[in-house]
């Protein structure tokens, strides 16, 4: 069994939002302002959500519009994605930007094989939206178990109360261990059913206890996998863009 050491400093910068994690080109005064893509769908402004003001506008909207699983859509393959109930907020916010089209401009932007794929980030993006965070709903019953979904932070120094990104989302892939392995590296105590999780399907438990986590992968697994064997630049960045496509599976 490999040791697991080095993926605690890997979870420190993979899910950091940081600048490295966004390969932006500067933008000159030559360039004409390129027209919005942002879809017309109902719901709350994306320039009016704040950190005050989130739960109070998504809650509502993910009660009015509802629905439980999106595809992403990419060059390799589709990921079919069930959202989960018990984390409202983040399930809302995620269903208004994809009805919005805000995914449709982004990418997989941060790749650590045997870890995490990390999307949501664009060199391009034309729809405004606010920099605002969201509450965090860490349940202990979703754990970071090989393909579940989860939204990435600023960490504790920077965002002492675990608010999530707006936009940058990730699917763990990690690796198997062996139960006395998963508990050493949790960030909370883990039930048996979790370590036989762990020692099994896989996963990366030292985020449990620190990220949300919102939803799993129902199929699609084999996507995942061959998003994390892209060839990553030394940011980590897929070095041929791994393009975002996120469908919403509206109820009938």
């Amino acid at each position: 069994m490999p040791s697991f050491a080095p993926r605690l400093a890997v979870s420190l910068s993979l899910l950091l939002l940081g600048s490295a994690c966004n390969r932006q080109q500067p933008v000159t005064e030559t360039v004409a302002p390129t027209p919005s893509a942002e879809r017309k769908a109902p719901g709350p402004a994306l320039t009016a959500i704040a950190d005050s003001n989130a739960a109070a506008l998504l809650l509502p909207y993910g009660k009015q519009y509802p629905a439980s699983e999106v595809i992403v859509h990419t060059r390799l393959g589709d990921i079919r994605v069930r959202l989960y109930d018990d984390t409202p907020i983040h399930k809302a916010n995620f269903l208004l930007l994809a009805r919005k089209g805000v995914f449709d401009e982004t990418v997989f932007n941060r790749v650590v094989k045997g870890f995490a794929v990390q999307g949501g980030a664009s060199d391009h993006r034309t729809i405004r939206l606010a920099r605002y965070r969201l509450p965090p709903e860490i349940r202990p019953q979703h754990f970071h178990k090989r393909g579940v979904l989860g939204m990435a932070r600023y960490d504790d120094d920077e965002n002492p109360g675990q608010l999530s990104s707006n936009t940058d989302f990730y699917f763990v892939q990690g690796q198997t261990m062996t139960p006395a392995q998963s508990q050493a590296m949790a960030g909370r105590p883990l039930t048996p059913a979790q370590q036989r999780a762990y020692a099994t399907v896989g996963g990366v438990p030292s985020l449990d206890g620190k990220y949300t986590v919102f939803g799993e992968v129902v199929d699609g697994l084999d996507v995942v996998d061959k998003i994390a064997n892209e060839p990553v630049d030394p940011y980590k960045w897929p070095t041929k863009d791994v393009n975002i496509k996120l469908e919403v599976v509206e109820p009938r």
